[in-house]
């Protein structure tokens, strides 16, 4: 029998019709430490093949219009647990993924995120973009694809994520920080490359930079969205 927690766990991931990743993911959480609470997907593209994959999984499926802060805030208003762990379609959780998040919330930590790990074969420049992210993430802002978790009530609390087109996890992480623990887990997350090697490792690199910059300085995340759009040439965008 396994032993009863008091912090249940359920998971969001936000879709645009990104279905083999997010296949793959709802695999690794089936064998992962502990089974979450509940699965919930949100598709923001009412994709056929996406909610049949969940079926499969028997994970909830909802569909909304796309928007990653939208989406991700759709998803953690349905979930049931008190701790909600964020996570993109091509995650790479560890397997001690989910009892690392309970010793952070036990120890009293409001949030946290995972440590950034680059997916595939070891590289040069893999390990010295891993090091800065996670430098940068000591001081500054972690992005969704680090698996972002909170507690239910301070997520509420710090008032969710924000229905915009960019950077919707600054203005929560800020606020949980100012509320209370939010932690670094020792613990990594795979972080997919597919993004730095189709654009280029040098371009990927210095153009979310640049957005960072732009967003510091108080350009709209609409505005920059537009710019990351050209960058990316216009591919449809994927969670």
């Amino acid at each position: 029998m396994k032993p009863v927690h008091n912090t249940k766990i359920s998971i969001v991931i936000p879709v645009l019709g990104d279905t083999p990743a997010l296949a793959a993911l709802l695999d690794a959480l089936q064998v992962l430490d502990d089974e979450p609470l509940e699965v919930i997907v949100v598709d923001g593209a009412d994709h056929p093949a996406v909610a049949e994959c969940c079926r499969r999984h028997d994970c909830i499926y909802l569909n909304t219009r796309a928007g990653r802060g939208h989406q991700l805030h759709t998803g953690a208003l349905q979930a049931s647990g008190t701790v909600i762990w964020f996570l993109h379609a091509d995650a790479e959780p560890t397997f001690d993924s989910i009892e690392s998040i309970r010793r952070a919330v036990r120890a009293g930590a409001i949030g946290g995120y995972f440590r950034f790990r680059f997916t595939g074969r070891p590289a040069w420049h893999k390990s010295l973009i891993t090091t800065l992210v996670n430098i940068r993430c000591r001081f500054g802002t972690p992005y969704g694809d680090q698996g972002l978790f909170f507690r239910k009530a301070d997520y509420l609390q710090a008032g969710g994520f924000p229905d915009t087109a960019l950077f919707e996890e600054v203005p929560l992480v800020r606020a949980a920080r100012a509320a209370g623990r939010f932690v670094a887990l020792d613990a990594p997350i795979g972080v997919s490359p597919r993004h730095w090697e189709r654009d280029g490792w040098i371009r990927r690199t210095l153009g979310n930079r640049l957005l960072a910059i732009g967003y510091m300085f108080g350009l709209s995340p609409d505005t920059l969205a537009r710019y990351y759009r050209f960058a990316a040439h216009k591919e449809q965008p994927e969670c």
